[in-house]
């Protein structure tokens, strides 16, 4: 059975780095299918199938040292509006549990590693969402990922028209992978060293502070270069590999912190289709997507000025005089606020076409403008006899005009 020691020099050869011959591979995938059942076993025994939920949304983060994992963790946290702590699987290996196995002379191996995670990704805080902060790492964790992703599936399938059915939503696996060449990887880890060192001497200087341990991959160029390697042989190859069963999102961390975290909004963009259940999104498929509406409203704006003038020319003059006379005069007036409110009474707008002509002029002069009709009863005689209070009805179409206000200067 594959084990891999995950406690071992990270400048190690990962299986992951090599490609294996079919039979090799083919007994891996024997080696996870044997950990995955008796990890899920347990699980289902410890805590019944009804209450195997397990997050909606999986991130699986994986990054090259210096990337700037740990400092767009929380960003990505945030973005995604998941409340809950990574999980960290190195911290994982460093519980009581795994301790004890170590101290005991033996490896904390793949079995271990899932054993702990999927008990973990069990807890009620990770219901909506976890970011799992380097996972997989191995063939065998990969094999058992889509293992997961497949037993999430059939849970959902198995308790979809059950009172439970909330519980087990549609799951999303995103791979999120921040990228940085070696070049630049090796220079901010080396950099890293040196802040770590100077703040260190600071500490010992003046007891402003505490000490912060320094990696030696971060003291060491060649020690930092080996780290890359085993980053691209391990992680990156891990996590590539699964490129085609989940969403793969490739962040460039090369530039700035505003630019790469622009690079991650820009990948994590909101896709119904991608998070929504699908029966929910076939059933909002009849509504159009706003973007689809906007796509071509310019040309047919133009359309239907150029219809008004051919076909409705009276009509369409007097509500431009109208505009120009009544209108505009009160919108100059409150240029400084950016937004005027008319009302009038102008039977030209007892004709609806007058109304869209209105609307559409504002429009094309890059103003916004909504009309509302308020219906009001005015009494105009009353029947001493019968107590009838006679009334006419006033129309009044209030006209409302947005549009971007002056910005005052003021001085100091």
């Amino acid at each position: 059975m594959s084990e891999t020691n995950l406690e071992t020099s990270e400048a190690q050869t990962n299986p992951l780095s090599r490609t294996p011959n079919k039979a090799h591979q083919d007994l891996e995938v024997k080696d996870a299918q044997i950990i995955f059942n008796s990890v899920w076993n347990a699980l289902e025994e410890k805590h019944g199938r009804r209450r195997l939920h397990f997050p909606r949304e999986l991130i699986l983060l994986g990054g090259a040292p210096g990337a700037g994992k740990g400092t767009n963790t929380p960003f990505i946290s945030e973005i995604r509006s998941l409340t809950c702590e990574p999980i960290v699987v190195s911290s994982l290996l460093d519980t009581p549990e795994m301790r004890a196995i170590k101290d005991s002379g033996n490896m904390v191996g793949d079995r271990e590693v899932i054993s702990i995670l999927f008990e973990r990704l069990l807890r009620p805080e990770y219901q909506e969402g976890a970011i799992l902060d380097g996972f997989p790492r191995t063939f065998v964790q990969v094999e058992c990922m889509k293992m997961l992703y497949h037993k999430m599936l059939q849970l959902r399938a198995e308790f979809y028209n059950t009172e439970h059915r909330s519980r087990f939503r549609q799951p999303v696996v995103h791979i999120m992978m921040l990228f940085i060449d070696e070049k630049e990887s090796v220079a901010r880890q080396l950099k890293r060293g040196r802040e770590i060192l100077q703040a260190n001497e600071e500490f010992h200087r003046t007891g402003i502070g505490e000490s912060q341990e320094a990696r030696a991959t971060d003291l060491d160029p060649d020690a930092a270069r080996r780290r890359y390697k085993v980053f691209k042989e391990r992680t990156y190859d891990a996590l590539q590999s699964l490129r085609e069963v989940f969403h793969y999102h490739f962040i460039n961390a090369q530039g700035g912190l505003s630019e790469v975290r622009q690079n991650i909004v820009k990948e994590l963009q909101y896709q119904s289709s991608l998070e929504l259940d699908p029966q929910t999104f076939d059933a909002l498929q009849r509504i159009p997507i706003a973007s689809k509406i906007v796509e071509h409203a310019r040309q047919q704006l133009v359309k239907r000025l150029d219809g008004y003038e051919m076909e409705e020319t009276e009509l369409f003059r007097k509500v431009i005089e109208f505009v120009q006379d009544k209108i505009m005069p009160i919108v100059r007036h409150h240029a400084i606020s950016g937004m005027a409110h008319i009302n009038t009474e102008d039977e030209i707008f007892d004709n609806s076409s007058a109304l869209a002509m209105l609307i559409d002029i504002f429009s094309e002069r890059g103003y916004r403008a909504s009309v509302d009709l308020h219906r009001i009863e005015i009494p105009e005689s009353f029947d001493l006899q019968t107590g009838k209070i006679n009334c006419r009805l006033k129309r009044v179409w209030r006209i409302q005009i947005r549009f971007k206000g002056s910005e005052i200067r003021r001085g100091s």
